[in-house]
């Protein structure tokens, strides 16, 4: 698809969420009086906030279409395994810390390092099953 043809094409729901999402972070960082640099500190966070959100929501989305579109269901406990330990992760981080964003930092990283065990047991064991048969 040629570049000006991308900018033609219609803006997707994910779009809005970004954008509540951008307006929503921009809006908690601004609880000062709107100076100049209050504002600009403000919209700062508003993208810091997006790119968090864009960069976690997203490869859980991705991860989760992926496995999807392989032939999985979002019941099978390969699936569902990341997840619950990236839950318990984040409880146990809260309760050491009492500390939100450290629990959504463990949380991801738990996430991440479970979802690589679950795909390196995964991509092994369809070896030695093709391998064997």
């Amino acid at each position: 698809m040629a570049l000006r043809e991308r900018f033609r094409t219609r803006l997707r729901p994910w779009h809005g969420v970004m954008a509540v999402v951008f307006l929503a972070a921009t809006a908690w960082s601004l609880r000062r009086p709107p100076t100049p640099t209050n504002v600009l500190m403000a919209v700062v966070g508003g993208l810091t906030g997006l790119l968090v959100f864009q960069f976690t929501v997203g490869n859980v989305w991705a991860y989760a279409v992926e496995y999807r579109n392989t032939g999985g269901r979002w019941t099978d406990l390969p699936f569902v395994a990341p997840f619950a330990v990236a839950a318990a992760g984040a409880g146990g981080t809260y309760l050491w810390t009492s500390s939100v964003a450290a629990a959504g930092w463990a949380a991801f990283w738990t996430f991440a390092v479970a979802a690589a065990v679950v795909a390196l047991v995964a991509w092994l064991s369809v070896g030695y099953r093709e391998a064997s048969g």
